[in-house]
């Protein structure tokens, strides 16, 4: 049946994911690009830096357990909404970071508390708001997209709307760094917060459950589940809503290959978002409006990774494969794609085009990688299920990222005072390379041969 005869509001909806998803990294990126004049302006070192960046990614990963449950409670529509909201109000009062930085440091003081510097505390706490948003994102879309797109058509819609990540980390450098220039570090803040709002309307506007959306066509509604079958080979579009307890899902080996996946490989993206630019000023002294180039080619490259990268398992589908199966195949093969990030400073004495290049076809590949893994949770499980399983998997991947932006803090002060902080980078880019590939070896440990889970 051709996409005519059917129908297509499906992508309509997929566009909405694509944007939200480009607001949510554009206000998280704000703080990495201004880190060279905020950390001169409040005098931070690296693990000062790593302490604000690790408390962002400590409180999404502890919310994304969360987000995932009320999400699946709320349904997508509200939960989507409440997310962008707050994530938005969270991006905004950075740039109140100093008052609020006071007022908490009074009230720490005055319960007998060691007091933090200003600049610290109120970047810590800005950066908590906006990860407890920010938490609602990829559990809504990908939740969305279930309900909206055939099993065939799942990867693809998430590598669309997952290179939104990339656009966001396109125009943010080349939009943060004029606007702090032109009206002070406060105002990025702001004029980028904003933005989610506008996004808003537009979702409360045209997102409706599939069954009530009178946009939808039924021939693209049939379209849509008719490979969505209960496990008596009934067809079912609602599905059972009884909730599912986090113990019970904790049960399934299905559940931790996941769980592990993004735990092993999430912090990757973390350290390419949060530590390139910083990077690219310590070993190279490019900063403010000169990194806009390097990193908007970078992040240009990545949108090619997660749309290619969603699109790729359809090869092995279309030869037969479950969709599962079809996916960690393609995984793996995107699994040895990092590795050439171990080549990034041996070659860097060339130009820093070269690591640029090279880390831009790593971070290309995290996001087919990235794709893919999110979309392994819609084949195993049942669509109530879908959010919390995210959720479960993303704290795990928040975890691994702070994990890994602490250990870059504490590399790089600790080769910078020995005077060749490049072997921090080189440590960090080892452990990036290699991390895809050890984590495929162990989601198929767990699950060797695919399996619908019953709930």
């Amino acid at each position: 049946m051709s996409e005519t005869k059917v129908g297509k509001y499906r992508w309509t909806i997929c566009a909405l994911l694509f944007f939200a998803t480009t607001v949510n990294y554009l206000d998280r990126q704000v703080l990495s690009l201004l880190k060279p004049s905020l950390e001169k302006e409040f005098n931070w070192s690296n693990t000062d830096y790593a302490d604000i960046a690790a408390m962002f990614q400590l409180i999404y990963a502890i919310s994304l357990l969360f987000a995932g449950r009320i999400i699946d409670k709320l349904g997508t529509k509200k939960g989507y909404a409440w997310a962008i909201v707050v994530w938005s109000i969270g991006a905004i009062i950075h740039a109140l970071a100093i008052p609020i930085g006071e007022k908490l440091n009074f009230v720490l003081g005055w319960v007998g508390i060691a007091t933090v510097p200003v600049s610290i505390l109120g970047f810590m706490f800005s950066r908590a708001v906006l990860g407890i948003g920010e938490s609602g994102n990829f559990p809504a879309a990908i939740k969305a997209t279930a309900e909206y797109f055939p099993k065939k058509e799942r990867s693809f819609a998430t590598g669309i709307f997952n290179s939104g990540s990339n656009v966001g980390a396109i125009l943010a450098p080349l939009s943060v760094p004029w606007i702090a220039a032109n009206w002070g570090w406060e105002a990025a803040f702001l004029i980028i917060g904003a933005i989610g709002f506008i996004w808003l309307l537009f979702w409360l506007i045209f997102y409706d459950k599939p069954e009530e959306q009178k946009r939808l066509s039924k021939a693209e509604y049939k379209y849509i589940y008719a490979d969505q079958e209960d496990h008596s080979g009934k067809y079912v579009a609602g599905g059972d809503p009884k909730k599912v307890s986090w113990f019970h899902l904790l049960t399934y080996r299905q559940t931790w290959a996941f769980t592990v996946g993004k735990f092993m490989t999430d912090g990757v993206w973390w350290f390419f978002l949060f530590w390139l630019p910083a990077y690219l000023n310590d070993q190279y002294h490019i900063s403010g409006m000169a990194i806009q180039v390097p990193l908007a080619v970078l992040y240009s490259m990545t949108m090619f990774g997660s749309i290619g990268g969603g699109y790729f398992p359809a090869y092995f589908i279309n030869k037969g494969d479950t969709p599962y199966d079809g996916r960690m195949k393609a995984m793996l093969l995107i699994a040895f794609i990092p590795l050439v990030v171990l080549a990034a400073q041996p070659l860097g004495y060339i130009s820093y085009w070269m690591p640029v290049l090279l880390i831009g076809i790593g971070a290309s590949a995290h996001q087919a990688w990235s794709a893919n893994i999110f979309t392994t949770v819609s084949d195993m499980f049942p669509k109530k299920a879908v959010g919390s399983i995210v959720g479960i998997g993303g704290m795990a991947g928040g975890i691994g990222g702070v994990l890994i932006t602490k250990l870059g803090g504490y590399l790089f002060d600790h080769y910078k005072a020995l005077g060749h902080i490049e072997t921090g980078y080189s440590i960090m880019f080892a452990i990036c390379a290699t991390a895809y590939l050890i984590a495929w070896c162990i989601m198929k440990v767990l699950v060797p041969k695919y399996k619908v889970i019953e709930l």
